[in-house]
């Protein structure tokens, strides 16, 4: 199946970045804070100073690639990296054991910069945060590693839409576009391995992603700039089918009520709608009649409606909910057409999928079926599956940077001449 041309060049890795000319250096080191400093030191002395980077060939060569990196570590958000490197650089020519903490000094600081915690983000599973590991996690991980030369490669590269994106904007002279640094930023959330699913609120277009890299993707339907799909991190563990619409305070009060009060409750039957006392498993219904629908209308009484499950349901066939603070989720449509358009910016929020039965399949690895005609049937995943529904405005197209219209305004501002020489034919 053809997977979208924005990650064409999701293949590309970390070697890329290491073939690239370097920058000039500058002179002055920076190395980690004091209190990193201290835990370094004693992660040496309570092991009787054991060297990690002077330890083999394959950790020399670890050494040398992190210097490297660090040149270029801007562009992954480490502002100190291009002077960080000429103390590195310093550290291998001198090769004494005081210089192995140097080089681990640096090496804390790159890792914690590229797996710092990603800003603006709303955890509906916590356990999907990133979070910067210790200095004793991240040397004893150095030290313990069948290759440090590797690890060095692996955490570099971050995930491959990371890896493709970053070399790519290097390549363009664009590593300081704060665009490109804004989509990384929101990439490092994305999990190297393992299986998730990726919505990228910027360009309507969702991915399912194994080990990093896309095996299949289909066009969405997000919020509004009123009502822009938040920026999500959460877990999908069942699917629902014969889905309910519960509609949201507003739709009820602008677009229901007014015609209740116009045509009667009879409209509300015709649309396949029903009152309740709530939105739960046990909600019971209530007679329409013994609304107040005016007030309604007004804002001055709640009501809770939902639309029966057919054809016309606003959730289609089947919905994909995941616990969050926004009540937002994945679900089908009726309304194909508007997968047409090229501004997908429709919803009130929640995501639509053009090809929900494909997700469906995927996740289950078996044609997706309901177990009952009945309302809201449940069918358990045998794991959960992540979910980040982000914004990433900075892209790959064709080999080449690109950039999606900022429609939420998240993004820092670039001046006009910035974007014609980023985006600029070679």
């Amino acid at each position: 199946m053809r997977v979208g041309h924005i990650w064409r060049s999701a293949m590309i890795g970390a070697a890329a970045l290491l073939a690239a000319p370097l920058p000039a250096q500058p002179a002055a080191p920076a190395m980690a804070p004091a209190a990193s400093q201290l835990a370094i030191d004693l992660f040496y002395t309570s092991r009787n100073g054991p060297l990690v980077w002077f330890a083999s060939a394959d950790t020399r060569a670890a050494a040398a690639k992190l210097s490297v990196l660090l040149r270029r570590a801007e562009i992954d958000g480490l502002a100190e990296g291009p002077a960080m490197a000429a103390s590195v650089a310093a550290a291998i020519a001198r090769g004494q054991p005081a210089d192995d903490r140097i080089i681990s000094s640096a090496w804390v600081r790159y890792v914690q910069a590229v797996k710092a915690p990603v800003p603006g983000v709303h955890y509906g599973d916590p356990a999907l945060a990133l979070r910067a590991p210790s200095v004793e996690a991240i040397l004893s991980e150095a030290r313990l590693a069948a290759s440090l030369s590797v690890l060095v490669d692996q955490v570099a590269a971050v995930n491959p839409l990371y890896a493709a994106l970053r070399d790519t904007a290097a390549s363009a002279g664009a590593a300081a576009d704060p665009r490109v640094r804004a989509t990384l930023d929101r990439l490092r959330l994305i999990p190297a391995t393992g299986r998730a699913i990726l919505v990228d609120a910027a360009s309507a277009q969702l991915w399912m992603l194994e080990d990093g890299r896309p095996v299949d993707t289909m066009k969405v339907i997000v919020g509004k700039k009123k009502s822009a799909t938040p920026l999500l991190a959460g877990t999908i563990h069942y699917i629902t089918f014969n889905p309910y619409w519960n509609l949201p305070d507003d739709v009820a009060r602008v677009n229901v009520a007014p015609l209740v009060i116009k045509r009667g409750v009879k409209y509300l039957k015709a649309a396949r709608y029903v009152t309740a006392d709530g939105f739960g498993q046990q909600a019971e219904l209530v007679d329409a009649t013994s609304i107040d629908w005016k007030a309604v209308a007004a804002g001055e009484a709640p009501v809770h409606l939902r639309q029966l499950p057919g054809a016309n349901n606003m959730m289609g066939a089947m919905k994909f909910g995941f616990v969050n603070d926004f009540d937002i989720f994945l679900h089908d449509t009726p309304g194909k057409t508007l997968f047409a358009k090229g501004d997908r910016t429709l919803s009130m929020g929640c995501v639509r999928l053009e090809h929900a039965d494909r997700l469906a399949h995927w996740l289950l690895g078996r044609e997706p079926e309901a177990p009952s005609p009945d309302p809201e049937q449940h069918v358990q995943l045998e794991t959960g599956m992540p979910v980040y529904v982000s914004y990433l405005t900075a892209k790959v197209e064709d080999g080449r940077l690109a950039f999606a219209e900022d429609v939420y305004g998240l993004d820092p501002k670039v001046e006009v001449a910035a974007i014609d020489s980023a985006t600029a034919p070679n």
